[in-house]
């Protein structure tokens, strides 16, 4: 098991945010990789833990053969762009958008006088040329929902062998998997084989028991088996 912290890490950032990049996957940043962050899994290759400036916004920027999760830890950002524009993102959703072959434009907003919070996530998609889509998700009170990957879903999330699971588990709840792993604790804390793990903190193994003692949210990485 190997535990990343986010405070060991320096913080970047770019426009109106300020960011800890914790996984930057050699797939895509072999020789450009921040010292000292992971790998990813699977198809799984970055993860930013940012928050934005009031106000603030990332600028209008374009991706291509990338699949772009985000999740909203706090606060609120206004999605523009060439999907879904005018959507917001609140506390508690997450946003998952296709690039594919086509391609998107995109500028997150912060619309507020205070500073948010959100998880960025990318995966490298399994087919290329696929067209853009977008898909939001509003996570329940307790419980991991499916945002992305699956065989046959039926549309559900955008289908790929890596699987991103994410939710909020009230205190008393365990995770176990007997499997590769990457886990985000993007709120709360708990027990992994026994040590404190705490937000920010960036779990990986070859499987997990995980205890909470409190209220967390988690972003939680496999394959499909």
């Amino acid at each position: 098991m190997n535990i990343l912290r986010k405070s060991d890490l320096a913080q970047g950032g770019f426009a109106g945010i300020k960011e800890h990049r914790l996984v930057m996957d050699d797939q895509v940043f072999k020789g450009r990789a921040n010292p000292g962050v992971s790998q990813g899994l699977g198809h799984f290759v970055y993860l930013a833990d940012a928050q934005f400036n009031p106000m603030g916004q990332t600028g209008l920027h374009n991706h291509k053969e990338i699949d772009v999760i985000s999740v909203m830890v706090d606060g609120q950002v206004t999605h523009e762009g060439s999907l879904k524009h005018g959507q917001s993102l609140l506390t508690g959703q997450v946003q998952a958008q296709r690039a594919g072959g086509e391609g998107f434009s995109h500028n997150e907003i912060n619309p507020d006088q205070a500073k948010n919070r959100m998880i960025q996530l990318w995966v490298l998609p399994e087919q290329a040329g696929q067209c853009a889509d977008y898909k939001l998700y509003s996570l329940p009170s307790d419980g991991l929902t499916r945002i992305y990957g699956g065989a046959d879903n039926l549309g559900a999330t955008f289908s790929s062998n890596t699987l991103i699971d994410v939710g909020y588990l009230k205190a008393g709840k365990s995770v176990n998997l007997d499997q590769r792993f990457v886990m985000y604790l993007a709120q709360g804390s708990g027990l992994v084989d026994g040590e404190v793990v705490s937000d920010g903190d960036l779990i990986s193994g070859d499987s997990l028991v995980f205890e909470t003692n409190s209220q967390v949210m988690v972003i939680i990485i496999t394959l499909l088996n």
